[in-house]
């Protein structure tokens, strides 16, 4: 038994290896998963940055929402690659714990950002008179900043208790990447103080986000019945089917598989949930907020006719240069 230590600790990522069999088929899903992540928020990032229609709150909030998603997934996504291609699932401690560190920093980062955007759509919807008044820019910038400082101090802990606690020299986490869950299950001796870490802070941050954001859309969906005309509801709640389509996704997954009892979630099931949280959310977050919404199909479709129009003018320069 050994101390904590970066040069006597090291850990082995199980990872999928419980099947064989797939683990090329597995390695070209989460490359893929991964770069089409990177490269859709990516792109939603550059269309609402040269979009001047785009620059409101709202997409300026959502444009944090996709770095932060590119963010969040390339914490556990480049590790969990490299171990497939591999086959070799060591982490140093420090690897380790800073792989925690940022995971639970970024996760937190997006409770109090979706939590935030909720109240851009309570202020839009609700006041929508006071709107450019209450979401001036000063107050958003101030709001995104305090949402990834916040998300970084509310790692601290979680973060410091798990790397006090023993471990063995080797010991294997049944997982795809480290976390705190998982540790807390490896740790030798008393783990009181992560447990009640996760259980204190994670259910007081979640329920908390939760809340505010409920209380949001309570508001908001109760301003909407009250419009009369069947068109000005469609438009009111237009504007933010997709932001509640992103935070029920997320909360569904967050409930089912953090607030279920254990007996009832197999790991392989806590694998395939994590799998939906981790990964595929951060996927389609660009694909629901392009989809459900018309000012960004809009930026879209012109992006895409300009650069059609630019192509044919070179086209046409490099023809009309070979005539002479």
């Amino acid at each position: 038994m050994l101390r904590n230590t970066s040069n006597t600790v090291e850990f082995f990522i199980v990872g999928f290896s419980d099947a064989p069999d797939l683990q090329i088929e597995l390695f070209l899903f989460f490359l893929l998963v991964y770069l089409l992540t990177i490269m859709g928020n990516l792109i939603l990032i550059l269309l609402i940055s040269s979009s001047p229609p785009l620059k409101t709150p709202m997409y300026f909030f959502l444009c944090n929402l996709s770095s932060l998603d590119i963010v969040y997934t390339t914490v556990t996504s480049p590790k969990l690659i490299h171990i497939f291609a591999t086959n070799n699932g060591r982490i140093t401690y420090g690897g380790c714990i800073t792989q925690l560190f940022f995971f639970v920093a970024f996760w937190n980062t997006e409770y109090f950002l979706l939590t935030v955007m909720s109240y851009d759509r309570y202020v839009a919807i609700c006041r929508p008179l006071h709107y450019t008044m209450i979401m001036n820019w000063r107050l958003c910038t101030i709001a995104a900043v305090g949402t990834w400082i916040g998300g970084m101090v509310g790692a601290i802990s979680p973060t410091t208790v798990t790397a006090m606690a023993t471990y063995n020299s080797s010991s294997k986490i049944n997982h795809f990447f480290c976390d705190i869950k998982v540790l807390e299950k490896v740790a030798i001796g008393d783990t009181t103080s992560i447990r009640s870490v996760i259980l204190v802070q994670g259910t007081l941050l979640v329920m908390t986000a939760f809340m505010l954001t409920l209380v949001s859309y309570i508001f908001i969906i109760s301003t909407i019945l009250k419009i009369r005309s069947r068109t000005g509801k469609y438009k009111a709640f237009s504007t933010c089917a997709s932001h509640l389509t992103v935070v029920t996704c997320f909360y569904i997954l967050i409930f089912d598989l953090y607030f279920r009892p254990k007996s009832s979630v197999s790991m392989s099931q806590g694998k395939t949930l994590t799998v939906l949280f981790v990964y595929i959310i951060p996927l389609l977050n660009p694909v629901i907020y392009s989809f459900r919404n018309k000012d960004v199909k809009r930026a879209l479709k012109k992006v895409i006719q300009e650069l059609i129009k630019s192509y044919r003018k070179r086209l046409e320069a490099k023809g009309g240069s070979t005539k002479y």
